[in-house]
């Protein structure tokens, strides 16, 4: 096949306003006549719903939680990004645009991003008219924050809950159409397949995750926004029901998957704590606008803390090396999160790691507290203040800014991170690939659309952070509802889609003979036994450092562990029931699908780019192993394609880069 991703002629800047003035509509009259299915009701799923439903058409909204408000997106914290200049520090659409594109290694679809950039300014209204509680400054305008990769404040925010905010606004918009009738919400259904009809997506096959019971739903058109699959290395910042199921059906049936080993290392989560741990736990990227990132400079320092004879706050300035300020002077704290996370790395691989397990380093607000208390004394005019009364007063500050997120780390570490740095350390976070998507967010596919997160159109190999609300609002709100129509305007008299047809039946059958294996499977190993070993193989071969070697022994070892999993896996309980185990056995069956193709995809990339270093390229001369060659101004990752004498921007129109995969699609489940 080939791909078309009908990216409108002209300049980039007219490309998305020339682009809606040509394309088809559909009467209102008429919407009321067509069906909508939309799976996953995060910011992408759920904003979408709301204005399709707001346009006339009738939408079922499917979402795997007891409610939408319990989607994963409640889980983002830092903020979203807009283009708005309200700081009048010199941004501006292009700029946006600019810098997402080079924060993604220039692997991003260029089109797509300026249309990001262009309505990002929209989503900010429409969220303020929705009641978003954003934060706002001294005057009542709403505020900004840095985050990293840029040199200008952008970031709106709601404090440490962002993420939880908009969603809540998604969600209200949501509950309007469902007391109209014109969303019908199934909370609690799982997706498991996706019908296509005279090669048209016309519905899908889920399951309802209460009684067990496999439904049929018809519409005409599917919309997939069911978020990432980071969860394949097991470990990850994601929801421990994050899974990659609805996106990978949709790949099994024809839909393409598009640069899916492009992952984002988060350089700030709490370090992982044993080998009985099920997830991680992110802390904002918002803190690195006031916390300063270091480890010791001497390995003495680095013994005697492990050890428990030295504290961090022990040692002086000049015996702390503030590595990402010492390399990255421009950027400081705030360079993008794929340079973050692999100095990091660097750094614990070197032996400087603060923890037990050599994995973690300081992220501390001792400055920042000290700043704001000395700012804040001015303000009230006090003189010759104590340290203890700039102590009171920083904190104060930093506690209006941050104070939850410093609440869950002491919860969760135990130890109070105003007195005693924080510790940190990379982790999975957020997948770039996904199913491609044309410019109408439609897959390969007909009449299946992707969006949000499961899409790979915006973020290349690396996502600026406070860009993910941005994405998944900007196709929710204000691009699908226009490029949809496109589609549906030749479903005016369509009618009905009936589900007593062949293709539902044939569905439902391949639904039904997995289900039913899995629980009458007479294995001796759980489903975790299995994703456990896959995340330690996914971690190890095919994470942040790379090689050849190992993403081939990588993609060996996942299909032992495929093969083994068919024969000894046990699900207890039944199918017509709850039951949790069932629902982990079939996320777990894709992922180890979706896991050999991470691998063999990484395998094709002789690059490193985003949070990614192939060993191979070591030749770049990076000072230290791990950490390549750049241009502290720019900052974009020098790539294979780049040491070739090929300038970066070439990239951007490299179709090869755009992963595509034929024996995996067509593989049965063994």
């Amino acid at each position: 096949m080939a791909l078309d991703s009908k990216v409108p002629k002209g300049p980039i800047k007219d490309k998305w306003t020339e682009y809606k003035n040509k394309i088809d509509l559909v009467n209102p009259a008429n919407k009321r006549h067509i069906d909508v299915i939309v799976v996953g009701t995060g910011l992408a799923g759920g904003s979408a719903a709301a204005t399709l439903a707001e346009l006339g058409y009738n939408v079922k909204a499917f979402a795997y939680q007891d409610s939408p408000r319990r989607a994963h997106s409640i889980a983002a914290q830092g903020g979203i990004n807009a283009a708005k200049n309200y700081q009048g520090d010199g941004d501006s659409t292009y700029r946006l645009f600019y810098d997402t594109v080079k924060g993604g290694d220039y692997r991003s679809r260029e089109a797509n991003v300026y249309r990001l950039a262009e309505v990002s300014a929209n989503i900010i209204d429409q969220c303020v008219a929705q009641g978003v509680p954003f934060a706002r400054d001294y005057g009542g305008l709403l505020d900004n924050r840095s985050f990293g990769g840029v040199l200008v404040s952008r970031t709106f925010y709601a404090k440490g809950q962002t993420g939880q905010q908009l969603l809540l606004g998604a969600y209200s918009a949501m509950n309007r159409q469902i007391a109209r009738g014109k969303i019908e919400m199934f909370n609690r259904h799982e997706m498991l397949d996706v019908v296509i009809v005279d090669g048209k997506a016309r519905g899908i096959i889920a399951r309802n995750l209460v009684t067990g019971e496999i439904e049929r739903h018809s519409a005409h058109a599917v919309v997939i926004g069911s978020g990432g699959y980071g969860n394949v290395y097991f470990l990850s910042t994601n929801a421990m029901g994050s899974n990659a199921t609805a996106a990978w059906k949709i790949h099994k049936k024809g839909a393409y998957f598009a640069n899916p080993c492009y992952t984002q290392i988060h350089p700030t989560c709490i370090p992982r704590s044993g080998d009985y741990q099920s997830k991680l736990t992110l802390m904002s990227e918002s803190l690195r606008n006031d916390g300063r990132i270091w480890v010791p400079k001497n390995m003495e320092d680095v013994l005697a803390i492990r050890e428990g004879r030295k504290k961090p706050t022990d040692l002086s300035e000049e015996e702390r090396d503030y590595y990402l300020e010492r390399r990255y002077p421009a950027f400081g704290n705030l360079v993008p999160r794929d340079v973050a996370s692999r100095a990091a790395k660097e750094r614990c691989d070197a032996g400087y790691g603060v923890n037990q397990t050599g994995e973690a380093v300081y992220l501390d607000f001792a400055s920042a507290i000290e700043r704001y208390g000395k700012e804040q004394a001015k303000i009230q005019n006090i003189a010759n203040p104590s340290a203890e009364k700039i102590y009171e007063l920083g904190q104060k500050i930093v506690e209006a800014k941050y104070g939850n997120l410093f609440q869950m780390y002491e919860k969760i570490v135990d130890q109070d991170p105003y007195k005693t740095p924080m510790m940190i350390y990379p982790a999975v976070h957020y997948t770039m690939g996904g199913i491609w998507v044309d410019y109408n967010l439609m897959t390969t596919i007909p009449g299946c659309y992707c969006i949000g997160e499961a899409n790979f159109s915006d973020h290349g190999a690396n996502r600026l952070g406070a860009s993910a609300l941005m994405q998944g609002l900007a196709d929710g709100y204000f691009v699908l509802p226009y490029t949809i129509g496109d589609y549906l305007a030749d479903d005016i008299r369509t009618g009905k889609i009936p589900t007593d047809t062949k293709e539902f039946d044939e569905a439902e059958k391949e639904v039904t003979d997995r289900i039913n294996f899995f629980v009458n499977n007479k294995g001796t190993k759980s489903v975790d036994y299995f994703h456990k070993k896959l995340g330690k193989v996914m971690w190890d071969k095919a994470g942040m450092s790379r090689n050849a070697q190992g993403l081939t022994e990588a993609m060996a070892e996942i299909k032992a562990i495929r093969e083994e999993f068919w024969k000894e896996v046990s699900v207890p309980g039944g199918a017509n029931e709850m039951n949790p185990e069932l629902e982990k056995a079939g996320r777990v069956a894709d992922f180890l699908e979706l896991g050999e193709l991470f691998a063999k995809d990484a395998l094709t990339r002789s690059e490193s780019c985003g949070g990614h270093f192939r060993e191979e390229s070591a030749e770049l001369d990076g000072p230290q192993k791990g950490e390549a060659k750049r241009n502290d101004e720019e900052f974009a990752f020098v790539s294979a394609w780049e040491y070739k004498g090929e300038p970066a921007d070439a990239v951007l129109h490299k179709e090869q880069l755009e992963f595509k995969d034929i024996e995996l699609k067509q593989r049965s489940y063994k």
